[in-house]
């Protein structure tokens, strides 16, 4: 008789995942560096276990109503799944829209989702992990093909990386099945693995987004690469697609006739793609029902100066970042990365982030924790110190001798190109600061400006920078949410440089039998990182987001889903 895996409960470790676009700082050109004179903020961070949405029975609603909310660009892949895919305006589209098998709570703590999945678990036969998958056979894809588990076994064979045509985010968890099987009817799967995988409820999650996709539209390399550009094909949630309105930069969703869960509140759900400056003011025109504050302080203001609008405020562990990309000649050393590192002044970018807000003004010492969490420790090793001495130490020693005021190495000068997105005065604000503070040790830095449509599509996920600054999304998933971001070869390894201690970490925190093996773990694995020097945390990101007063069921999420057949609006 199999024995059943024990539920690893992750709620003190959260992984990170999915790139987006970091909102605004207000400051204004010609002040000087605003960080000289602010001190850091006396609140702490809420806890990570808190959520703020204005929760409400259903019963409670009104029905109808169109949610409008913004997100920082209109994508070209629509597929969350694919590596170009793997940023916030696709995932935040998608989710209404896609089948996701479990949904989070505050505390992180997974529960199946009823409309898709009847019960799942995990056992060991024969020595090896199997996961039975059971789903509602109610459920089905807007083309009216029922979701069974040929579509379990589409996903796997797409995202196991055995075949590298395929282009997925992420292979995190498939790559450790070595079978998927039809069960007691084809509403069952039978997922039997090579080694332990105890994060398996992450696969086909909103919360670690990774939502299941048809298997009409992904069952080959050319489908999967291709079906969900510039289009949303098939869908299977609460809502579907209306239009994609790349003239008007929305995508406009409608409640589902045929969904047969419960019936959505809201009739629609309208997506304005917007320069994330722009969206405070939006909202405060009425625009907006919902908007993503997060460290603009400008924005922050003007949603508590705006008539029935409130500030939710929650835990989180998103955190702004900036990317080394090893791939470019000049930071092809892990030396130099470290360099770099090291002659940044981490407190003066924070401080001018974060000042006027809410929110503690305290660098993230941390890849893969956050300061809140109770397994989080620094294991910088002293790179996450400010030390401009040492800094200019490692450069001689890699060979970039200063001439004048830059460093040269046979012949070329050490001139990064620092990529940040058009309307995010923040990131303009962070590479004034760090072009200063590079220029000390002998570094030039060239700023290049994105458009925001343009900055993950043309520029991140085409390698096409030397440092990169925007932030990371978390979920409940600690060694498996973080994968495919640091290990070598990961689907969204922007650094492009890793190690293999940092993948055997990985590996031991997603086959840990418990959750303190799993902290030590993934401590180790940040340890390694480090010495990569391939990704800087800044801080943890605020998640403070401005809403109608009315609107319920949505709001600040800290690790929880959005449930949304259950939004809607209380007058």
């Amino acid at each position: 008789m199999g024995r059943r895996l024990q539920h690893h409960r992750t709620a003190l470790l959260a992984g990170l995942t999915a790139v987006t676009l970091s909102l605004t700082l207000c400051g204004c050109a010609g002040q000087g560096d605003p960080a000289a004179d602010a001190a850091p903020s006396a609140a702490a961070a809420p806890k990570l276990t808190s959520i703020d949405i204005n929760p409400h029975d259903r019963a409670q609603l009104r029905q109808g109503g169109t949610l409008n909310l913004a997100i920082p660009q209109f994508s070209h892949q629509w597929s969350p799944i694919h590596t170009d895919g793997s940023e916030s305006s696709t995932m935040t589209v998608a989710k209404p829209l896609l089948p996701t098998f479990f949904r989070s709570d505050a505390a992180g703590t997974q529960t199946p989702n009823p409309a898709y999945l009847q019960e799942a678990h995990a056992e060991t036969r024969n020595g090896r992990q199997v996961v039975t998958w059971t789903l509602n056979p109610k459920a089905h894809w807007s083309d009216g093909t029922p979701i069974t588990w040929r579509d379990i076994e589409a996903n796997w064979r797409a995202l196991n990386g055995k075949d590298p045509a395929y282009r997925p985010s992420s292979n995190t968890g498939f790559e450790l099945v070595s079978a998927v099987e039809r069960g007691k009817d084809d509403f069952q799967a039978v997922m039997t693995f090579d080694r332990p995988f105890n994060e398996w409820q992450s696969m086909f999650n909103g919360a670690a987004n990774a939502p299941l996709l048809p298997a009409s539209r992904i069952a080959t390399p050319d489908l999967f690469n291709t079906a969900y550009l510039d289009a949303i094909p098939v869908t299977a949630g609460p809502f579907k697609l209306e239009k994609l309105d790349r003239a008007t930069q929305t995508v406009s969703l409608v409640a589902d006739p045929a969904w047969w869960g419960d019936k959505p509140m809201l009739d629609r759900i309208v997506f304005h793609a917007m320069l994330p400056n722009e969206m405070p003011a939006a909202f405060a025109r009425g625009e907006l029902e919902l908007v993503n504050i997060g460290p603009d302080v400008a924005g922050y203001q003007t949603v508590k100066n705006t008539k029935g609008a409130v500030v939710r405020r929650a835990g989180g562990p998103d955190f702004r970042q900036f990317t080394l990309n090893a791939r470019t000649p000049a930071l092809s050393d892990a030396t130099v990365r470290q360099a770099v590192f090291q002659a940044i002044n981490r407190d003066a970018v924070i401080r001018s982030d974060l000042n006027g807000l809410d929110w503690p003004a305290v660098p993230l010492n941390n890849h893969l924790l956050v300061a809140n969490q109770n397994a989080y420790r620094d294991n910088s090793l002293g790179l996450a110190r400010f030390d401009p001495a040492e800094a200019a130490r490692k450069l001689e020693a890699a060979g970039w001798k200063l001439e004048g005021d830059v460093r040269k190495k046979d012949g070329h000068e050490l001139n990064l190109r620092m990529v940040v997105p058009a309307g995010v005065t923040q990131a303009q604000n962070e590479a004034a600061s760090t072009t200063r503070m590079l220029k000390d040790v002998g570094i030039k830095v060239t700023t290049v400006t994105a458009a925001a449509n343009e900055f993950f599509d043309k520029y991140v996920n085409q390698n096409n920078f030397d440092i990169a600054a925007y932030s990371l999304l978390g979920t409940p998933f600690p060694a498996s949410g973080n994968r495919s971001n640091f290990v070598q070869n990961g689907g969204t390894n922007h650094v492009g440089a890793g190690s293999a201690a940092v993948d055997s970490a990985l590996d031991r925190a997603a086959a840990a039998p418990d959750a303190a093996t799993a902290s030590e773990a993934i401590n180790q694995a940040d340890a390694e990182l480090w010495k990569v020097a391939g990704m800087l945390p800044l801080y943890q990101r605020p998640q403070l987001m401005g809403a109608r007063a009315d609107l319920a069921n949505i709001g600040a999420q800290g690790l929880s889903d959005i449930v949304w057949e259950n939004v809607g609006y209380t007058g």
